[in-house]
């Protein structure tokens, strides 16, 4: 990896099957370098995947093979900007086929229990209507969501 900053995320044996699904799913996401254990460890055996070095649309990450015990939480996410409904469908099927789950507001998490937000880029400049009214019925509209609705918003932007 080139870059000065890698976000690490942790894995229990599976961050190669990760980060092939983010490659085949998200663009500009790839698979780069994975490195093997040269050891035992206390994950795993010597000749074991131990990292992988990813891209998630255009973010270099490092999935870490450290085993049992830590999960993925709320506190992070990826926050992937959609042009459409079509890529907003795609990536959200996408993830909740793939043994995620559905939540609220856009948010959803993949089958390795990491969070993602699928935001079309209508909601995020909806939100930001100079318009305070305008911006409140986008916002309560976006909050009876699970994925994310473009026509929805629009109509809430509109006052319909």
């Amino acid at each position: 990896m080139t870059s000065k900053n890698t976000i690490c995320l942790w894995y229990d044996g599976t961050a190669l099957d990760a980060a092939n699904f983010y490659a085949r799913t998200f663009p500009d996401s790839t698979v780069g370098a994975v490195y093997r254990a040269p050891s035992d460890y206390p994950a795993g055996k010597q000749g074991d995947v131990l990292t992988v070095e990813f891209t998630v649309a255009g973010i270099p990450c490092l999935g870490l093979n450290g085993g049992p015990g830590i999960a993925h939480n709320l506190a992070f996410s990826f926050q992937i900007a959609t042009d459409d409904q079509a890529e907003t469908d795609r990536l959200w099927n996408a993830i909740i086929g793939n043994g995620g789950e559905a939540s609220e507001c856009g948010w959803c998490k993949d089958r390795w229990g990491l969070s993602w937000q699928i935001t079309p880029r209508a909601l995020t400049s909806a939100i930001a209507d100079p318009d305070p009214a305008v911006a409140k019925r986008v916002f309560e509209a976006m909050m009876t969501m699970g994925k994310i609705d473009i026509a929805a918003i629009e109509a809430a932007r509109r006052g319909a």
